[in-house]
């Protein structure tokens, strides 16, 4: 970047000190208190309080224009949408977060722990929506009206939307956002949610992989039957399920479905993903070499390859086992799948393979929700390449680039429905328990976020420096 360095380092710095004194705890702690889990409540008032009551007024304060707006699916929660204009300003940027959470688990989390109250301990900040998504959204505002503090403008347009279903599948994101597509186009789209590749690596990812949920289900009879005066002369649907099971994937977790697995990786992906080591954290599981495609390294397995996960298993009462043969057994299952695997065929190809395989008293139930899209940035577009000569010169590391992150988001919204070029800069880790208790931040990574992400809004805003030209112009 060329010019303005002295106040560039400035508004760094500033925005660093942002966490060391409190003053960005001090917002994440409100924003914790807000009990918004879309999973218990979609449309809880705190829903709405969330929006109207803590962000409104924070966002009008910096010179938004904010609306409250029902969602095109019943029952579905709210969206805001916050606009801030300057009259030379060239650049749109569009930037996402979502306010919901999942449960709270109040009752598992550790001694002293309340998932609705922000508490510190040593380096891990605590609360449940602190690492998904309160935490994460919260940190770029945050450097954005650090930006704006110093140097009284941006230089940028900015819109922003705030979603309140994320942890139910996003239900009326993708409507939504065609009702308003002309209101919500830009030029390029930033955000934040999920995990960097290891703690201590700043990362930028340019998509994620799609997902899609599904029950396998055999009803063989009504009832469970004497094991002592059956066994042997009628089938146990549990035996049936895990061997149908076993001709989905292999003892190692490699996927034997020719649909499902994904073509190649391309040659940029493999550049990308070169060097990347994937590490979890003190607490996260340890990677294991001998699990998942064989041949891959495991930053191409993750973040370059198809899952398939049994998510639970169910057959007979496990709780209080008798001595007969069930009636029944389900899996809930799961496909995490990269961009060239066709999300709508994937249901419809693993019926035909079961009846292939000789289980065609497996039923495949269709998914209660649809799947999300699989969406990637090339690691070489101008965009992604801009946002990390920017992270490297505040954070004084080069980040590590993903093509997509392991995980899935409603990426496919932004980058298709509304075509944007998609830079997401997580400020997370993988052993935050963002779905878990004690879900929790990391004040160094906090610290860096806020750093970053103040260097890259001035960098965006600076008209000296050199930058993709804008979709309007």
């Amino acid at each position: 970047m060329k010019n303005s360095l002295n106040d560039r380092d400035q508004v760094v710095a500033k925005a660093r000190l942002l966490a060391q004194d409190g003053s960005f705890l001090t917002i994440l702690k409100r924003r914790v208190a807000y009990k918004t889990s879309s999973q218990d409540d979609p449309t809880s008032p705190a829903m709405d309080a969330y929006l109207r009551d803590e962000m409104w007024p924070y966002l009008q304060a910096m010179g938004f224009v904010c609306g409250i707006y029902p969602n095109p699916i019943n029952g579905a929660g709210p969206f805001l949408i916050a606009e801030r204009f300057e009259t030379d300003a060239r650049l749109t940027v569009l930037s996402y977060g979502h306010a919901d959470v999942i449960r709270g688990q109040d009752d598992r989390w550790h001694d002293g722990l309340s998932p609705w109250e922000l508490r510190q301990k040593a380096e891990r900040v605590y609360g449940r929506g602190t690492a998904d998504n309160k935490g994460q959204h919260s940190i770029n505002l945050e450097a954005l009206r650090s930006v704006l503090d110093s140097r009284g403008k941006l230089g940028f347009n900015v819109k922003l939307i705030l979603e309140t279903g994320e942890e139910t599948g996003s239900p009326g994101l993708a409507a939504f956002c065609e009702q308003h597509k002309d209101r919500l186009k830009a030029d390029l789209f930033i955000a934040s949610d999920g995990p960097r590749i290891r703690p201590e690596l700043p990362t930028i990812y340019g998509g994620s992989r799609g997902v899609i949920n599904f029950e396998l289900r055999i009803e063989a009879r009504k009832g469970a039957h004497h094991s002592g005066n059956w066994g042997g002369l009628i089938s146990n649907p549990g035996i049936r399920l895990a061997h149908a099971i076993a001709t989905i994937c292999d003892a190692r977790g490699s996927i034997k479905l020719s649909s499902w697995r994904p073509q190649s990786l391309s040659a940029a992906v493999r550049e990308s993903l070169c060097d990347i080591e994937v590490d979890g954290g003190e607490d996260g599981p340890k990677v294991e070499p001998e699990w998942g495609e064989p041949g891959l390294s495991p930053a191409e397995r993750v973040y370059g390859w198809n899952s398939f996960e049994v998510l639970a298993f169910q057959t007979g009462n496990p709780s209080a086992p008798v001595n007969a043969i069930p009636g029944f057994a389900n899996a809930h299952c799961q496909l995490r799948f990269v961009v060239g695997t066709k999300p709508e065929t994937i249901v419809e190809d693993l019926r035909q393979h079961l009846i292939d395989a000789g289980f065609a008293d497996v039923e495949v139930c269709d998914p209660v929700k649809p799947p999300m899209a699989a969406t990637r940035l090339d690691p070489h577009d101008p965009w992604c390449l801009f946002a990390v000569k920017s992270i490297a010169e505040s954070l004084g590391v080069r980040p590590g680039v993903l093509p997509n992150l392991g995980g899935s988001l409603p990426n496919d919204v932004f980058a298709e429905i509304l075509g944007l070029p998609t830079v997401w800069v997580p400020h997370s880790y993988a052993g935050c328990n963002q779905h878990a208790p004690n879900e929790h931040m990391l004040m160094p990574i906090i610290e860096e976020g806020l750093a970053a992400m103040a260097g890259l809004f001035w960098d965006l805003g600076d008209p000296a420096n050199e930058k993709p030209t804008p979709k309007s112009t």
